[in-house]
């Protein structure tokens, strides 16, 4: 990921000159990915069959690293959202560059990750070990849990100073890895997976409300440029660097990935919902001259990557799980 920004906003600052603050910011966005937008490539939930196959595949290491990669982008794209913000600001770059490694680049993450470790810990031992017969809710099959646990980690998170998201995912490993074979997860598995089916729903047809109202009116085709090859180049080229250098690490016993596996996870590079998020809180953080470009880049990949990943998910995962 990190590569990724890096060449997204040296692209942004090259190809559409944007100012330092708006190309950094540019890179931080574009690079989470979202595979809810692409379904066929998530793991699927607590004791499910594969989509595909039917059978369950522990060993499915594409779905696997992608949801794995999709629930720690903010431990990595934040800290980067928050220099462009810090960047934005009147401020001498020697006086940015330690607080942010200082605070928004290990502080915010480290009481992201530990606030939603202990409100993880914390739930688990209620639902499926607390004394108090009222609290065990994983006995009475009340999966609302999710949504409360859901809400309440972010808002923890973000009251501490950390990164509300990455406390949501830590506390769902956490909260997931009490009782871990108990079909209670499978009960909260389903209510999130509706949430989020319909929230993507609303965003998505709001994003294409806004191509309508003029979204895309200062889409450059060095814009377009820059979504095409961040889908087709530069996310699959430094994905599959990034796991060759890794295949020499493999544990023993594990599995390594083969070539084709590689491949996939380079491409499925979802850009969904998450980039809308981050452009708009840093929008509302500080002033980037360029927000209309940066808005209609942005929204053609969203799109973009939407189409391409959305028609190709289901052929070739199925191809993966058949071979």
């Amino acid at each position: 990921m990190p590569l990724c920004i890096a060449a997204v906003a040296l692209l942004g600052w090259w190809w559409l000159g944007l100012a330092l603050p708006a190309a950094i910011l540019l890179g931080a966005v574009l690079a989470p990915t979202d595979p809810v937008l692409a379904g066929d490539v998530q793991v699927e939930g607590p004791g499910q069959p594969s989509a595909s196959t039917g059978d369950i595949d522990e060993s499915d290491e594409v779905r696997f690293a992608l949801t794995s990669e999709a629930g720690l982008n903010d431990s990595m794209a934040f800290p980067f959202v928050y220099l462009a913000i810090l960047l934005a600001a009147p401020t001498a770059l020697a006086d940015v560059v330690g607080p942010w490694i200082g605070f928004y680049l290990l502080g915010k993450i480290a009481i992201g990750a530990v606030a939603g470790l202990l409100l993880g810990w914390l739930l688990g031992r209620a639902a499926f070990r607390s004394n108090v017969a009222e609290l065990r809710v994983a006995e009475r099959g009340k999966p609302l849990l999710a949504v409360a646990a859901l809400l309440l980690a972010y808002g923890v998170g973000q009251v501490a100073q950390g990164y509300g998201f990455l406390s949501v995912f830590v506390a769902a490993l956490t909260l997931r890895a009490t009782e871990r074979g108990h079909e209670y997860h499978q009960q909260m598995h389903a209510v999130i997976e509706r949430l989020e089916q319909l929230l993507t729903l609303m965003v998505l047809l709001l994003l294409g409300v806004s191509f309508t109202n003029g979204l895309l009116a200062e889409l450059t085709p060095a814009g377009v440029a820059i979504g095409v090859a961040l889908v087709f180049l530069i996310r699959p080229a430094l994905a599959s660097l990034a796991l060759f250098v890794q295949r020499g690490r493999v544990q023993e016993g594990d599995r390594a990935l083969t070539g084709r596996e590689r491949l996939a996870i380079g491409f499925f590079g979802v850009r969904g919902i998450g980039s809308i998020y981050y452009l708009a809180y840093a929008a509302g953080e500080a002033s980037f001259a360029q927000l209309p470009q940066l808005w209609a880049t942005v929204g053609f990949t969203i799109a973009l990557s939407v189409m391409v990943h959305g028609v190709s998910a289901t052929p070739i995962m199925r191809r993966l799980d058949a071979s």
